[in-house]
């Protein structure tokens, strides 16, 4: 395909890039926004974003116990002043960043609320017959306690009667503390079935390596900015503050059923698989509302997230949205999120939902189209494109998931990593490679100078590909890491999708700053509390160094729960079985409760827990476990 330069992109940076057309991808320079593109005089998303205001979050940063700030409303005023892209900002993005800029409390309909821009996601508040019903309680306890703070304010300090959770990600349980401090007690908690397993193991095994990613992905090191931070195109960023998570109390097992919290109607739609492995859409059918959880917002999603996560299933999301478009055809006059703004109008409900269910199956059944082709998946990535009427939508662009890693993801699912061609079944790991690459190529000062050539000419994704080779053969070559920040800066002001920006930049500031310091987020205990002792033991299980176990044997019983887990270590593997009675050949039993078990576990000690055999047991096995570097490097060796 002839590269094309997008007629619409400021900046002379911007401008270099060479785009293909017509791609819903991630902006000018990822995969460009469609020449056949969204209207910039539309204003409706804006009216709509803006409707049923009541008051904005006045009460300066939220803060957490220690001092530390969990969020801080006013980091994107600068948003707020209507003035035009910068040369920095690729136009469409920071249409979306202004969009979601706006803050506080807002009416959606009848009894029905929404806090925005306290956090990543939306706090709703339904207020029953003596008290609210919240859904999604943010992320962090603090900036939970402020929304409802906001609430309260304007209608009244209503008691929380019952809460629900649309699904598992933390952004929409993580803050349940600010909403009930002391826990469920008679309060009903909703969420959909097999919400507990995947709240609690989605991150467990390789939860250190997501959370690394994360801070790329949502721009945890960067200030927000006109040059810098601009959200993630979901929402602004995450909150930094505690996270907590209150088991629910009763769970959605079927789509059709139907409940009533606080004299409130809820008619639940089960939508396992789509934005989430577990999640669901709901009705409220006598106030005319759907809540359409994550499945339909206004950006086109993410089928495999840049953090990392399981491949989600497009084929399966457009399927649950046409069954939505049956129940929710005109049974509503207004859906809302747990992202975004409210739509409101029937018609107007109906035509988001067939629009978003067309942007997921036109990926789906297209990449599956090009795979029987015998394409790759840069190949799809770079061919695939969408028609005009859906890439004139200004609710499926590309700020938070994007065309290019979708069909990507959308591959991998059918056909994991490897493209068949046997040339790529054996490669070498990054250093050896650059190294031979560079070798070949004469040197870092002549990889830098061919870089340079590259980039003047507009080609900066093959430049960048030489640099990344350069800083790999020598990690301490200033020169190259300078250029290739540069050339990632220009990248990102150039790029639509908000959270490629965010990779790129946070790229280009650990290569001139060095590895930027995890920031904590407060999690508390409730989540450890969730994990089973199963899960436990999976997680020790991932974390043994197997070399260093190799000759290492062991017997150790854990009596927790009224259940016998019997813990094995041999030929560098642990393996675990359950049952209700002790094994007389294990050499260690120790007999505690769970938040003991974690205590140990945490090297906090062993106190109240009774041991019977050699306590050195357990010290040889936590010796042989790793611990995870929370900071480990991406963008050099």
């Amino acid at each position: 395909m002839t590269p094309l330069h997008r007629p619409d992109t400021a900046g002379a940076a911007a401008a270099a890039l060479a785009p293909n057309p017509q791609t819903a991808g991630p902006g000018s320079a990822t995969g460009s926004t469609p020449l056949n593109g969204p209207d910039f005089t539309d204003d409706t998303d804006f009216a709509d974003a803006d409707r049923g205001f009541i008051a904005a979050f006045t009460g300066g940063p939220i803060r957490t116990a220690d001092g530390r700030t969990a969020w801080d409303p006013a980091a994107y005023a600068f948003l707020a002043d209507g003035e035009p892209a910068p040369a920095t900002a690729d136009p469409s993005l920071w249409r979306q960043a202004r969009l979601l800029s706006r803050q506080g409390l807002y009416r959606v309909t009848d009894r029905i609320y929404q806090v925005r821009g306290l956090d990543l996601s939306n706090m709703t508040i339904v207020e029953g017959d003596s008290g609210i019903i919240v859904i999604d309680p943010l992320i962090s306890a603090e900036t939970a306690a402020a929304a409802l703070r906001l609430y309260r304010e304007h209608r009244g300090d209503r008691a929380v009667r019952a809460m629900i959770y649309t699904h598992p990600h933390v952004d929409h349980f993580g803050g349940c503390r600010g909403v009930l401090p002391d826990g469920a007690g008679e309060v009903p908690i909703l969420a959909p079935a097999g919400f507990m397993e995947h709240a609690v193991s989605e991150n467990l095994h390789v939860g250190t390596a997501m959370a690394r990613r994360a801070g790329y992905m949502y721009g945890a090191h960067l200030p927000a900015g006109a040059a810098a931070q601009l959200g993630c195109g979901l929402g602004l960023t995450v909150s930094l503050g505690t996270v907590g998570l209150i088991a629910p109390t009763r769970y959605v097992t079927a789509t059709g059923e139907e409940v009533t919290l606080d004299g409130v109607r809820i008619r639940f739609q089960l939508t396992p698989g789509t934005e989430c492995q577990e999640e669901m859409n709901f009705l409220f059918p006598d106030l005319r509302a759907v809540c359409m959880a994550e499945n339909a917002t206004h950006t086109m999603h993410n089928i495999i997230t840049l953090r990392g996560a399981q491949v989600r299933d497009a084929r399966a999301w457009a399927g649950y949205l046409t069954e939505a478009i049956g129940l929710y055809d005109g049974a509503a006059d207004v859906a809302f999120a747990s992202h975004h703004w409210p739509t409101w109008g029937g018609e107007r409900i109906t035509a988001l939902l067939t629009q978003q269910r067309d942007l997921y199956a036109y990926l789906h059944d297209q990449t599956v189209r090009l795979i029987n082709q015998g394409r790759t998946p840069a190949e799809i990535a770079e061919e695939l494109q969408l028609p005009p009427a859906i890439a004139s939508v200004w609710a499926n662009q590309g700020y938070y998931g994007s065309l290019s890693h979708n069909v990507k993801g959308i591959y991998q699912r059918y056909l994991g990593w490897f493209d068949g061609n046997p040339a790529h079944l054996w490669e070498l790991p990054p250093v050896e490679e650059a190294r031979r690459w560079v070798e070949v190529l004469g040197g870092n000062a002549a990889v830098r100078e061919q870089a340079e050539r590259y980039a003047r000419a507009g080609d900066l994704r093959f430049a960048v590909t030489l640099l990344n080779h350069a800083v790999f053969n020598d990690p301490d070559d200033r020169a190259a890491r300078d250029q290739l920040a540069g050339l990632y800066t220009t990248l990102a002001h150039g790029a639509e999708n908000a959270v490629w920006r965010n990779f790129y930049l946070t790229g280009a500031l650990e290569l001139t700053e060095g590895v930027q310091t995890a920031q904590r987020t407060g999690a508390g205990i409730d989540m450890f509390l969730a994990l089973t002792v199963g899960q436990l033991l999976d997680g020790l299980a991932v974390r043994l160094n197997g070399p260093r176990a190799w000759d290492s044997s062991l017997a150790v019983d854990w009596f927790v729960e009224d259940a016998y887990w019997h813990l094995r270590l041999a030929h560098g593997v642990l393996t675990w079985t359950t049952d209700d009675r002790p094994d007389p050949t294990a050499g260690l039993t120790m007999t505690m409760t769970k938040p003991q078990l974690l205590g140990a576990l945490a090297g906090l000690g062993t106190e109240g827990i009774t041991m019977a055999g050699d306590p050195g047991l357990l010290t040889q096995l936590l010796g042989l476990l790793d611990a995870p570097d929370p900071n480990f490097a991406i963008v050099t060796p």
